[in-house]
């Protein structure tokens, strides 16, 4: 196991919020790289779960830079969708990840399933899969997850991704509406990040 401390590492994502938010967890005496300073496009995801697809990403990246990559998977699971959309989250958006043309899915599908959802408690999840690799080696890969419900309408423009129509439990407002400073804390990459942050 390669248990030296990190001082260089590559966060393997492209999407903005994500780095955002992995930088704000990460110890400062760590240098972080994006994949933009790389100009690296993200591989084929074709895991069959979050760990899978974290694995892939951080290997992938990892390999192309020659740096320890950290990289994260994580989506919404709804329990009357049968757990969808999963690890296919960014998918629903369509080839630009467009989370508005996603957001747009999951409220059609949830009329398919039940006309009256809106009325109910639609319970979900948020899931997130880190994992560090070094080139060909998987050192950890860890998972935190937070409960809650959908809102029947967006709400909030501090998020990404489905932030805006996600209740965390015990809340009454969506991660859309609470500020990053707050969020990041009570969110699913944070529960992954205190499990793997021994690692750092």
């Amino acid at each position: 196991m390669y248990m030296k401390k990190f001082t260089n590492l590559l966060i393997g994502t492209n999407n903005k919020g994500k780095l955002r938010e992995i930088r704000a967890l990460l110890p400062k005496y760590i240098k972080t790289y994006s994949t933009t300073n790389f100009n690296l496009k993200s591989p084929i995801e074709n895991g069959k779960t979050f760990e899978d697809n974290s694995i892939i990403k951080s290997k992938y990246f990892s390999k192309k830079t020659n740096l320890p990559c950290l990289a994260d998977d994580s989506g919404l699971e709804i329990d009357i969708l049968g757990n969808k959309p999963g690890i296919y989250s960014a998918r629903w958006g369509g080839k630009n990840s467009d989370f508005k043309k996603a957001i747009l899915k999951v409220y059609r599908e949830l009329n398919k399933k039940d006309k009256n959802w809106k009325n109910k408690k639609i319970k979900a999840r948020f899931i997130c899969a880190l994992s560090i690799c070094f080139l060909d080696k998987k050192l950890v890969c860890v998972k935190g997850k937070v409960e809650g419900f959908i809102s029947p309408e967006p709400k909030g423009k501090k998020g990404f991704g489905y932030d805006p129509i996600f209740i965390p439990k015990g809340k009454k407002i969506t991660f859309g509406e609470i500020p990053f400073s707050k969020k990041y804390k009570l969110d699913h990459r944070f529960k992954a990040f205190t499990k793997i942050k021994k690692f750092l």
